[in-house]
């Protein structure tokens, strides 16, 4: 229903911008994108962050945290990106499980404990079970699209041969109103799934406080800092756990994400005894150091459990 609601916005601005010859070209390209998009839009969105693939060999701790989280999920291993960025954030992307990948930052990743990057990363894993990540994804180009279009109603403005049915007020409601009517629908997808994720993320990585920690951190820093790739593409703001815009567009009037303090309450409530019976399968709790008694993310992460000669620790990036 969302992709319908995208695609008759995208098909009702061109014909806003051409009449019915263009509504018909903008049904044809957009029929062609959802196509592409189910193929395709997880590597564009991939490379629009200039993310990069690591593996158990360039990012041994940060893949094994994925991977353990992914197993005690029950879900193939997803492929792991690191995006060279400081604002702190993470975001999953794929068709299915079976082809799904997964993204944090180093902003991220250099000022999360462990524990915080297994809340955040079992979020993001849990987008891809619930299958979350397609609609986005795909959402995500649509609304990049209709943006593009909204541009181009724009410089056909002062083209008096265009076949717009509607003249200047066509033009008004194509270049504010569709595009304002995309970001809408983002917004109604990500605030109805994020509240579900972070549900099921608590019960894979087993402690809600992680999760719940990893929020508040995160929603202090996104603001204070600016993420320039997602800055030039907004239309991928709502795949991210936490809005990357910094407020400097008008894109940010428009939260792509609910309240944070709501939702790190609701993860609250969650360790009252009311957290969903066991994760599926009942896998046993991700280990992060052999014989290390783990630390809360409210603490210092694992650092305690440190001998005051031992090496310094790598971050759970590699």
């Amino acid at each position: 229903m969302l992709i319908a609601v995208m695609t008759a916005l995208f098909m009702g601005l061109g014909y806003l911008v051409g009449g019915t010859g263009g509504m018909a070209i903008a049904f044809v390209v957009a029929a062609a994108m959802n196509l592409f998009s189910y193929w395709n839009a997880d590597k564009l969105v991939l490379r629009m962050h200039h993310a990069v693939e690591v593996d158990q060999h360039s990012a041994p701790e940060y893949y094994g945290i994925v991977a353990g989280l992914a197993q005690r999920a029950g879900l193939p291993m997803p492929r792991v990106y690191v995006i060279q960025e400081d604002q702190p954030n993470a975001f999953a992307t794929g068709r299915n499980p079976e082809n799904a990948a997964v993204a944090a930052t180093t902003g991220l990743l250099e000022r999360m404990t462990p524990e915080e990057v297994a809340g955040v990363m079992a979020h993001e894993l849990a987008h891809v079970q619930n299958r979350d990540t397609l609609i986005m994804t795909i959402t995500a180009t649509l609304a990049g699209a209709i943006s593009m279009l909204g541009n181009f109603a724009f410089f056909m403005g002062g083209n008096r041969e265009n076949n717009n049915p509607l003249g200047a007020v066509g033009l008004i409601l194509g270049i504010i109103v569709a595009p304002i009517a995309a970001m809408i629908v983002q917004m109604a997808i990500s605030r109805t799934r994020e509240y579900s994720a972070d549900r099921r993320g608590a019960e894979i990585c087993g402690n809600p406080r992680w999760l719940a920690s990893a929020l508040a951190k995160l929603a202090q820093a996104a603001g204070r800092t600016v993420n320039y790739d997602a800055e030039r593409n907004p239309a991928t703001a709502h795949m991210f756990i936490v809005n990357p815009l910094s407020g400097q567009r008008m894109d940010n009037l428009f939260s792509t994400h609910p309240d944070t303090q709501n939702r790190i309450e609701a993860l609250l409530a969650l360790e009252g005894g009311h957290l969903a019976a066991a994760p599926r399968h009942a896998p046993e709790p991700v280990a992060y150091e052999s014989g290390a008694e783990q630390a809360g993310p409210w603490a210092r992460g694992l650092d305690r459990n440190r001998r005051p000669d031992a090496a310094p620790r790598r971050g759970p990036w590699g």
